[in-house]
Parts: C-alpha cells; sequence; structure tokens
C-alpha cells in the first residue's frame, strides 16, 4: 500500500509540474476554451486545451507502443 501512496504522490508533484510549465506556455487559455463569469459564478471548460492533451498523449503512446 505505501508503494502505490508513494507512486500516486510523484504522479501528483509531476501533473503539477506540468501545469506550472504548460500556464507560462498559454495552456489552458487557447482557443476553444470557454470561460463564464457571471457575478460570483465562473465556470471553465478547457475543451481546446483537453483535445491539445488528448491528441498529444495518443501520439506518444502511438510511437511508444510500436
Amino acid at each position: 500500500m505505501a508503494k502505490i501512496f508513494i507512486l500516486a504522490g510523484a504522479l501528483l508533484i509531476g501533473v503539477g509540474l506540468v501545469w506550472m510549465v504548460g500556464e507560462r506556455w498559454g495552456l489552458g487559455r487557447l482557443p476553444g476554451d470557454i470561460a463564464i463569469e457571471r457575478g460570483n459564478l465562473r465556470i471553465y471548460l478547457p475543451l481546446g486545451t483537453s483535445l491539445l492533451l488528448s491528441l498529444i498523449a495518443s501520439l506518444l503512446f502511438w510511437l511508444f507502443g510500436r
């Protein structure tokens, strides 16, 4: 069980680092991302970012799977 927690922690740290670097490159504010702000309600749907990350992940899995 301890190994699972260590792996999960390392994965979360990796995701956090990628997130920080991605914000500097404009990831999260791409065309196609929907942001709705009305009063104290804020809704954010990162559709463009999700499509880009999915495309990159699919390409990497395809390359490493060969």
